[in-house]
């Protein structure tokens, strides 16, 4: 298989080294803007199978040309270039998923369900963690179930020593996590879909051993188009992110303050964006080079199984690899995106446009990621 990886951050590289942990993989193009300065644990695949790419995203005619050359596109690139992207993909006839995040872009995507269907090709957004993991192994419950009366999802991307004020560290895109505390936020309450204001509805998680109480709040696209597919079918289904107690609070203050708007203002004379400011401020702050971190995930299905109480459903304590240097981040979003990546170069996944949860087959998502040491533990 020759694969093509678009975007060289800490989510491309961390999907690249996954594929190249396969055999079957006889290529990788790794392609960005910049691709000088890669991560310690590509050193060693320096060679024929791995090919750092110049590209630029904007460049459509240079995008779709890689494209033709490889048999799956993944995508690590910002939410705002998938709907291109996958439009690109389409038309070069391979197979395309991303790690997405931003729900009306999604919907954009599905509009090249047709044509995908035509071209025998499979389109997979959002297939990252949350987005992502998350749906796969909700659905994974749901289809447990005879009757589904509630879907709770909960993750967090965390430092594993938090240091104040926010107790916090940048896992992956700030500025993806800051629209995310931002946006409205889909569920189902009473079996009606409905928006909720982010970072609202705290609740305290419990988890064993040394990670404890955490808390959680409702954020935006977590739950991809779930809340739209199951309106109707089932009560309750919500998902929030964790956080250490007292993150939500604070966030919500430095928001409601005007400090992550994308509206310019005028400061002495110059429009400046707050958000922009902000992020340029705390990023020296919240990004630690040596920082280790953790992801805490939970996903819960109650309902019943022949006519009888039943839960379904999954959690997960992975941390950051001591022997690769790979984040646990990385590890449960870039390993994601390679898996999905590498059941639709095999078509195992079905032509056209699918979210994780409506195209990706579950048992052998799951045992893909047990392969890779991401030991979920079934509830």
């Amino acid at each position: 298989m020759r694969m093509l990886v678009l975007g060289a951050g800490l989510q491309g590289s961390a999907c690249a080294y996954d594929l190249l942990q396969n055999p079957e993989v006889t290529e990788v193009r790794l392609a960005d803007l910049h691709v000088t300065g890669l991560p310690d644990f590509l050193a060693s695949f320096s060679g024929p199978r791995l090919i750092p790419t110049p590209l630029d995203a904007r460049n459509s005619e240079g995008v779709a040309a890689l494209m033709r050359e490889t048999d799956a596109v993944m995508s690590a690139l910002p939410y705002y270039f998938n709907l291109e992207m996958a439009r690109l993909a389409v038309e070069a006839g391979v197979p395309f998923t991303d790690l997405g995040g931003n729900t009306e872009i999604v919907f954009g995507q599905k509009q090249l369900d047709e044509r995908a269907r035509a071209q025998g090709i499979s389109v997979v957004p959002d297939t990252g963690l949350a987005p992502g993991m998350v749906n796969i192994l909700a659905q994974h419950g749901i289809e447990q179930l005879d009757e589904v009366a509630s879907v709770k999802i909960y993750v967090g991307g965390l430092p594993q020593r938090p240091e104040p004020p926010l107790n916090y560290q940048i896992v992956y895109s700030l500025e993806g996590a800051l629209d995310y505390y931002t946006t409205l936020s889909w569920v189902i309450r009473d079996g009606k879909r409905a928006q909720v204001k982010a970072l609202s509805e705290i609740e305290p998680v419990e988890f064993e051993g040394d990670i404890g109480t955490l808390e959680g709040f409702h954020t935006a696209g977590g739950l991809s188009t779930m809340a739209f597919r199951y309106e109707g079918q089932i009560p309750t289904m919500e998902y929030k992110t964790l956080r250490y107690p007292g993150h939500a609070k604070l966030m919500e203050a430095i928001r409601d303050l005007g400090l992550l708007a994308n509206e310019p203002i005028d400061v002495k004379g110059h429009a400046v964006v707050p958000r922009d400011v902000f992020i340029a401020a705390v990023t020296p702050q919240l990004r630690k080079p040596g920082g280790r971190d953790l992801v805490a995930l939970r996903v819960e299905v109650v309902g019943t199984k022949d006519g009888q109480p039943k839960r379904a459903g999954f959690e997960l304590i992975d941390r950051f690899d001591e022997a690769t240097g790979i984040t646990a981040m990385m590890r449960t979003t870039g390993y994601s995106l390679s898996i999905t990546g590498q059941l639709q170069a095999r078509r195992e996944v079905p032509p056209g446009v699918h979210t994780p949860d409506e195209g990706v087959p579950a048992a052998r998502y799951v045992e893909e990621l047990r392969k890779r040491g991401i030991d979920l533990r079934e509830l």
